[in-house]
């Protein structure tokens, strides 16, 4: 099978540290990146086909030169957009089928906005646009707890006073759908079993503590059952995630970012992978951000970037190849 891709992401963070120390772990990746942006003392060989062989232990590197070095825990604007092509260029070789998966290490939103106009709200909203606009959905899942815990939120980066009219029916069946699909097509699930949360504490409370469980979320997974979904709920998202209730689903769709990432990071922080679902490619992510305050300084963690790439691995063996869709 062909090779993982590894982007660098955001140069001033430990994106560059993680990369010799997933590849120490055994994983078969390529790095795509500038390589005076690795560790002093890496072992790195360029390469201009991502499998193509290297001596052991040299980290293959898919050479992308930026405009600048990187200083640690400082994003220089001239290195924005580098970390935007990096991507886009992964993104094409993926869909092109010359890797297996991209595992996408952190990037700065701030610093490419800053840096290079970045109109996305992050790598997700991006991929999905380089896609061709196609419809996604964030999955985090987790790695190293019984039972698994996945998680979709149906609403993400929006402010919380903004969910209530953001979480419309077509946000909460497209979340539904993508969990579905992915879960077939990604996770080998046949027939999945999905939990919803209620937007309200209780669920609403039979309407006491609000009406959109009544008025839309109970109609929408009633309609979605009779064309054979699998669904539970609206349910009370405080009693969603223990680990009786979590091995009565295979994955859970919350109704916004913090309902469903609190309790996953909480189980899993080391452990838990984005997965981007809906895309005519494989994509992970290490559930983590750039880490300024620690790059250079040799603390970086891998676990969550290795796992980020076992499960690229395992979803490229459930779906060889590109998406013909």
């Amino acid at each position: 099978m062909a090779r993982v891709l590894l982007t660098c992401g955001e140069p001033a963070g430990i994106g560059p540290e993680l990369a010799p120390l997933v590849l120490a772990s055994g994983q078969d990746i390529a790095w795509m990146g500038d390589p005076r942006h690795l560790p002093a003392g890496t072992a790195w060989t360029e390469i201009a086909d991502p499998g193509a062989p290297v001596p052991p232990g040299h980290l293959p590197v898919l050479r992308h030169d930026f405009a600048a070095p990187n200083v640690a825990g400082r994003p220089d604007p001239a290195n924005a957009q580098g970390v935007i092509d990096v991507i886009a260029r992964a993104a094409r070789m993926a869909m092109q089928g010359q890797v297996a998966a991209i595992t996408t290490a952190p990037i700065s939103k701030e610093a490419l906005q800053t840096g290079a106009g970045f109109a996305f709200p992050g790598h997700t909203e991006y991929l999905a646009h380089l896609a061709g606009d196609v419809p996604v959905a964030m999955m985090l899942a987790s790695t190293t707890v019984t039972p698994a815990c996945r998680v979709v939120p149906a609403t993400i980066h929006i402010p919380l006073q903004d969910v209530p009219d953001a979480l419309t029916a077509d946000a909460l069946e497209q979340a539904i759908r993508l969990s579905h699909a992915g879960l077939v097509r990604d996770f080998g699930i046949p027939r999945p079993r999905i939990a919803v949360a209620g937007l309200n504490p209780h669920a609403g409370e039979g309407g006491r503590m609000g009406r959109q469980e009544i008025r839309m979320i109970a109609p929408l997974l009633e309609r979605l059952r009779g064309q054979g979904f699998d669904l539970t709920g609206p349910l009370p998202a405080d009693t969603m995630f223990h680990a009786a209730a979590r091995a009565r689903y295979d994955a859970a769709v919350t109704c916004y970012h913090d309902q469903g990432l609190i309790p996953i990071k909480t189980l899993d922080f080391d452990g838990g992978v984005n997965v981007t679902l809906g895309l005519p490619f494989i994509r992970t992510s290490p559930d983590h951000g750039t880490a300024f305050d620690i790059a250079g300084k040799g603390l970086a963690d891998p676990s969550s970037t290795i796992a980020a790439i076992r499960m690229a691995r395992s979803m490229a063996a459930s779906r060889p190849g590109p998406d013909p869709t």
